[in-house]
């Protein structure tokens, strides 16, 4: 019997596609949502379906950003043999994204027993929706939203990349939220924090996917759930991007930080009277 269910699969698939690139937390909605549907939050097999899932929620990164991604995929490729094409910005750039992912990967395989198991609490989930909204209303409050994309550089890449250790260690920090954070706080505008989030999370979160892969299947996820939860997340995300996009555009953060103190005091509550477990 599978750990989790088409259906389970198929709901679980929508709430990734949904929160995966919101500053809300994915991780923490996912956990909420098992919660209520009384899967085990911090059983290996769901921790892994959870991972899995997220790679559909990537590839629709892919293929909504497939022009830039060619473009700076060529631009590093033309780098490696010809001296001169290495001073382009998308030739860094590939870099940069390259070594900003150093950081969670080291992380990650050093605090895996961690976050498989303290760390997944829903009480930790809870706080952690709180205090990031905190962190969050500050750096869109203080950042002067003054600097493009093409204003990155290193130090940019390397800050806002290893913010994603905060919503590895602390889920429901969200790891959209940290590093969109960071983005701000380093004066970014809205929309380049928000491309710059997307760039870094394709290699962790695919990395990520494909790691917890084996464990998924292994603990026991049959194949069909884990497929459709994948194309649920993919489509739903594709969505969310667009939406996501257009809205930063236009408004602040301040709805997200609202929406991320409701959801944690709602979270605390539920756990306090016992409606939820974890």
């Amino acid at each position: 019997m599978s750990a989790i269910s088409v259906t389970q699969a198929a709901v679980l698939g929508i709430v990734e596609g949904v929160t995966e690139f919101l500053p809300v937390s994915s991780t923490g909605h996912l956990k909420i949502t098992e919660g209520l549907m009384g899967i085990p939050v911090d059983d290996t097999a769901v921790v892994g379906f959870t991972a899995v899932i997220q790679v559909g929620a990537i590839a629709a990164v892919l293929l909504y950003f497939f022009k830039d991604i060619v473009r700076i995929v060529s631009a590093w490729g033309r780098g490696l043999v010809n001296r001169e094409e290495r001073y382009h910005h998308d030739y860094k750039f590939a870099w940069w994204v390259i070594f900003a992912t150093i950081p969670i990967v080291v992380v990650g395989l050093v605090a895996k027993p961690l976050v498989e198991g303290p760390l997944a609490s829903l009480w930790v989930v809870a706080g952690s929706l709180i205090v990031g909204s905190g962190v969050m209303w500050a750096a869109d409050r203080m950042g002067r939203h003054k600097r493009g994309e093409d204003d990155t550089g290193f130090k940019d890449a390397m800050l806002v990349g290893s913010s994603q250790i905060l919503a590895l260690l602390f889920p429901g920090f969200s790891r959209s939220g940290a590093t969109m954070s960071t983005a701000l706080m380093l004066d970014l505008d809205r929309v380049a924090a928000t491309r710059l989030s997307f760039f870094l999370g394709i290699p962790a979160l695919t990395g990520a996917g494909l790691y917890e892969l084996k464990d998924a299947v292994g603990a026991g996820v049959g194949f069909a759930p884990l497929a459709v939860g994948t194309a649920v997340s993919f489509v739903v995300a594709y969505a969310s991007i667009a939406w996501l996009l257009k809205f930063v555009a236009r408004h602040s953060f301040n709805a997200f930080v609202i929406y991320r103190i409701v959801v944690g005091v709602l979270l605390f509550g539920l756990l306090t009277t016992g409606v939820l477990t974890t």
